[in-house]
């Protein structure tokens, strides 16, 4: 094994923790952790989604959006529930639209905009690889005994919280001038 392929997990993911080391702060070998296995999952996920549905994270993404909306959703709040690109969206949701499993309805008070919604194909189709995508979670996940995954879920929902309530503070005085300071263009010198 050379030392490149010691820095790389299943499935390709690089494994971002193996740089650290001990004089590193606790915080980033945290955010370093949470990454590789978000990433782990996902790559896991995709992998499992191409093999057993020839399909994609992405398009398996709209879907879920358009189920949990029955009504459909405007390409643009596809896009930014996605956090996507509307180009993004336009080509996922034509090929979708080419095989059946989403249409686009006119939306009666705009003549000009459509709701994307799931065709009843697309509903069974999203239905089974729902199924399927839950299953792989509880399996990935299920290495930790009920009990840690509750507690990791809580101590994720602090986290999450205190991530959410700094979103809304403005930065610290010093980290605003810096910001300014790169926004303004340099002299020249003659």
């Amino acid at each position: 094994m050379t030392p490149r392929d010691s820095d790389t997990l299943a499935r390709g993911v690089p494994d971002l923790e193996s740089r650290l080391h001990e004089t590193h702060h606790e915080t980033l070998r945290l955010w370093l952790r949470l990454l590789t296995c978000t990433l782990l999952i996902e790559s896991n996920v995709r992998t499992r989604l191409r093999g057993q549905f020839k399909t994609t994270l992405p398009r398996f993404d709209l879907m879920a959006q358009l189920e949990r909306n029955p009504r459909g959703l405007r390409m643009g709040e596809l896009s930014r529930r996605l956090m996507v690109t509307g180009g993004n969206i336009t080509g996922i949701t034509d090929q979708l639209v080419a095989e059946g499993l989403v249409e686009r309805q006119p939306i009666p008070e705009d003549r000009r905009a459509y709701a994307v919604c799931l065709t009843s194909k697309g509903k069974r189709q999203f239905d089974l690889m729902a199924q399927a995508h839950e299953q792989w979670i509880e399996e990935m996940l299920g290495a930790l005994p009920a009990v840690e995954r509750r507690r990791l879920h809580g101590l994720l929902g602090r986290l999450k919280s205190g991530l959410n309530e700094r979103k809304s503070e403005p930065p610290p005085r010093s980290a605003r001038k810096r910001v300014v300071e790169r926004r303004l263009p340099r002299e020249k010198h003659a």
